[in-house]
């Protein structure tokens, strides 16, 4: 069985894949032309070739065959070790009858001269519904003790891109309800993003929280694959997904879950992408469908591939990677593609080696990217999370002709202030505020505010934070930001925009009536006014209109994500703080 750390969390499957007779004649069920042709091409069509062990040096192993007929490369060995398979891929041919194959587990325990099968394959894998709600690993194992996956097709996980007359040119945003992304940086349905920090800011984090708001909001289906990272976190996710119903063990789940994490040998953390990929292709190309496919991380791919190809003695290129990391990530990425039947979009985490982003395999990884979210060590410092960066992050998708013009001039507005904001750092590092202008100063103020209000609470986290998680809609987002780029928050203090700050419980509203009417049912209680005598030094009256003050019956976020429409004056005693004039937006502190 793979030495899945998920699979010792959970306990060791009992249940084997065929045996290497029977997968030796499996051949893809796909109705797909192209598909079959790429069988075709990947696989040797002779018969089942038996060879021997020649050498094994870690991860790579040497298979010598007695006849002039050598397996295909990308061809499928099977072997047994232990009484456990074994499963090789072939990757050259050596000379003298010699292939030299990738381990997708542990070679621990082979001896020469034992025997390996050709499959006369690539690397199959189960596709279709039945995969989802399962753990597999590399080959398609199951890793959840429960049981041999049903009601499945098989499929090579090697493929070509579809073809340029098959894909679809439609642009269309994919809203996240994270305020940072749609704002600053839309996804694009069917589109490729990389989100980019160093370690421990928050990455996997993300994603999940990713996964949790477009299950909800979207539904549809999904293929989360973790490539090289840590068991636990896969763990974790496997339960948190069924807490949250995503996977449902007695009914319909909507994801797959493809492991190959850090502990296991670098041939499998360099095909358990693909893995994944191949099953979000089923999907897509087969049931029609718009896929969501996480990948966590990218990185550790590259790095896979950077191990095997030390292995294979090939000379590494800059920085020690591979030869061939351009066509590795490119033979992946232009697989992840929106045709006219469906979609595949992909969020993909990419460690960034030391914080650089200059490192070759995330600059490598930028080049296929529709969006890129940056995570910054410096903005996490801050306290705030998501620590997006909004001056770093990009997006294709943030165009006035795809968002609308209100989307871009709001967008390009905050951004600019931003950067006006860092520009002046340094000044105020040195000199202080004091020495600002006025202007700047005010840019300064409405610049922090944006920031803080770039913060937002996620639900997957709510268990460290203790706050509830928000998903936001975009035109409270751009309604929000807009009041503060006008200055219709321009004395509330800049604690009101934190996502720890009192706006994220109960709090009062102002409604103007012309008449008095019964509260809605939504409010507990209406607070008691001074007598009508005193009234004036608590309300001020405008138009002889009547404005009332009441309690909302529980908390809510409206307020903390969307500012709130008020067309009267009010004057309030000191313990409240309001910013009101004649047409704006507030926050309430109490």
């Amino acid at each position: 069985m793979f030495k899945s750390g998920i699979s010792r969390t959970l306990g060791r499957s009992a249940f084997a894949r065929p045996t290497s007779s029977a997968l030796s004649s499996v051949r893809p069920t796909f109705k797909n032309n192209a598909l079959q042709a790429l069988t075709a091409r990947y696989a040797s069509t002779d018969a089942a070739n038996i060879g021997k062990i020649h050498q094994v040096i870690g991860a790579v192993v040497d298979v010598k065959f007695d006849t002039e007929t050598l397996p295909s490369i990308l061809n499928g060995l099977v072997t047994d070790n232990g009484g456990q398979k074994l499963v090789l891929e072939v990757a050259q041919h050596l000379g003298e009858r010699v292939v030299r194959t990738i381990a997708m587990d542990g070679t621990e325990g082979l001896v020469r001269g034992a025997k390996v099968t050709d499959t006369g394959l690539p690397i199959q894998i189960p596709v279709g519904p039945g995969t989802l709600g399962r753990i597999m690993n590399v080959t398609g194992d199951p890793i959840d003790e429960r049981g041999p996956i049903k009601g499945v097709k098989m499929a090579p996980i090697h493929a070509e891109a579809p073809e340029f007359v098959e894909q679809s040119t439609s642009a269309e945003v994919l809203v996240t309800g994270i305020k940072v992304v749609d704002l600053l940086a839309p996804y694009a349905r069917g589109g490729k993003i990389g989100l980019f920090g160093g370690a421990g800011v928050g990455k996997t984090v993300f994603i999940q929280e990713l996964i949790n708001n477009i299950a909800k909001a979207h539904g549809g289906y999904s293929v989360f694959t973790g490539v090289g990272e840590r068991t636990r976190e896969g763990n974790d996710l496997y339960h948190e997904m069924q807490e949250t119903r995503v996977i449902q063990l007695d009914g319909e789940s909507k994801v797959a879950l493809v492991f190959g994490q850090m502990n296991e040998p670098p041939g499998a953390r360099a095909r358990v992408a693909l893995t994944g990929l191949t099953i979000a292709e089923y999907f897509r190309d087969e049931e029609g469908q718009d896929v969501l496919l996480f990948i966590d991380n990218i990185f550790r791919f590259t790095q896979a591939g950077s191990e095997v190809s030390a292995l294979l003695g090939r000379i590494p290129s800059a920085v020690g990677y591979q030869p061939t990391l351009a066509v590795d990530m490119g033979g992946m990425q232009e697989r992840i593609t929106t045709t006219k039947k469906g979609s595949i979009t992909s969020v993909q985490a990419v460690y960034v080696p030391a914080d650089d982003l200059t490192d070759p395999a995330p600059a490598t990884t930028f080049a296929h990217l529709d969006a890129t979210t940056v995570l910054s060590r410096g903005i996490s410092e801050l306290g705030i999370y998501p620590a997006v960066d909004p001056l770093d992050s990009k997006s294709r998708m943030l165009d006035p002709r795809i968002v609308g013009e209100d989307h871009y001039n709001t967008a390009t507005r905050v951004q600019q202030m931003l950067q006006e904001y860092k520009s002046l750092q340094d000044i105020i590092a040195i000199l202080g505020m004091d020495e600002l202008s006025e202007a700047d100063k005010l840019t300064v103020e409405r610049a922090r505010k944006m920031q803080r209000f770039l913060s937002q609470p996620f639900t997957v986290a709510q268990v460290f934070t203790g706050i509830e998680g928000a998903l936001v809609d975009l035109k409270d987002t751009i309604r929000s930001f807009k009041a503060i780029i006008n200055g219709e928050c321009d004395d509330l203090p800049e604690g009101t925009f934190s996502r720890f700050s009192p706006l994220y419980f109960p709090f009062l509203v102002i409604e103007q009536m012309l008449t008095p009417v019964q509260p809605p049912s939504t409010w507990l209680e209406t607070l008691s006014l001074p007598a009508p005598r005193e009234r004036r030094s608590w309300l001020s009256l405008k138009n002889n209109r009547c404005v009332k003050i009441c309690r909302l019956k529980k908390p809510t976020h409206l307020v903390s994500q969307a500012l709130i429409p008020v067309h009267f004056n009010l004057v309030l005693p000191g313990n409240l703080f309001f910013h009101l004039s004649k047409e704006m937006y507030f926050f309430f502190v109490s």
